[in-house]
């Protein structure tokens, strides 16, 4: 017999994440590996552009950060081709050169303590709704995690060489998960790999969602308590855990190459 039908939302909601906590388990891989799959399962998700994009996350020393080498694709990266890099994006692990764009992750690092992984990547409906200079709308369920945790840079500072364009990106992003980088693309942060690697795929959606309610008719606004509601529910951390482990299962099923020891 049930015994949850007179249970309200609030109490069902904190039952359900509590068994979350038992039933998805934080994944084992090592920081290298879960970069190496985030660069290509969002390869596979529409996020490269060539060359363009970096992906990082926190070194273990303060100061330094994994990130990919410059000249591979997303398609390319693996565990043992990452690169560890100092806060000038001196090598201090691997061989090869940084991103010189990297350089806007420092600013980003020293200004979020709370963040440990950046996803900066160009895609293609992302990318285009830059071109309008309009912020990103979360009008939609799935991309709740995004509800007002989105900042939009409406300026283009130029390419993100410079330690100004540190500066502007960092102050704009403020306290936010992710930022629209108007002319640009998208921009992510995670507490953990995992979840930024899930709001890096959620905010090309919600690009592309966008883009097609647009061209149909006028957007309307979720609820705000609802929306916040939303937003908290799907951003627990045992979800991030879950959506990773399904986003870094399908990678490896078509690239088994991305880390050595699978």
């Amino acid at each position: 017999m049930a015994t949850t039908m007179n249970l309200g939302k609030a109490e069902l909601m904190e039952t359900a994440k509590k068994t979350m906590r038992t039933e998805f388990a934080a994944a084992e891989w090592t920081d290298r590996q879960k970069i190496a799959l985030t660069c290509r399962a969002l390869f596979d998700a529409g996020h490269d552009s060539g060359l363009a994009g970096q992906i990082s996350a926190r070194g273990e020393a303060p100061g330094t950060f994994l990130t990919q080498r410059l000249g591979l694709g997303f398609d390319e990266i693996t565990e043992s081709n990452l690169l560890l890099v100092d806060e000038d994006l001196q090598v201090l692990e691997g061989s090869g050169m940084a991103n010189p764009a990297n350089r806007f992750h420092s600013w980003i690092y020293r200004a979020r303590p709370d963040v440990n992984c950046i996803v900066h990547t160009h895609p293609l409906h992302a990318a285009a709704l830059s071109m309008l200079e309009i912020p990103l709308q979360v009008s939609q369920m799935d991309v709740a995690p995004l509800y007002d945790d989105c900042a939009f840079l409406p300026d283009w500072p130029g390419v993100p060489v410079g330690n100004e364009e540190g500066e502007i990106i960092s102050a704009a992003l403020g306290d936010k998960r992710a930022i629209l980088l108007a002319h640009h693309g998208q921009l992510v942060v995670g507490s953990t790999i995992e979840e930024a690697c899930s709001l890096a795929h959620l905010i090309e959606r919600a690009a592309r969602l966008q883009l097609l309610a647009m061209a149909a008719g006028e957007i309307k606004p979720l609820p705000p308590r609802l929306a916040r509601e939303a937003h908290d529910w799907t951003l627990t951390p045992r979800r991030s855990d879950a959506n990773f482990g399904y986003y870094a299962r399908k990678a490896l099923r078509s690239h088994p190459d991305a880390i050595d020891c699978h």
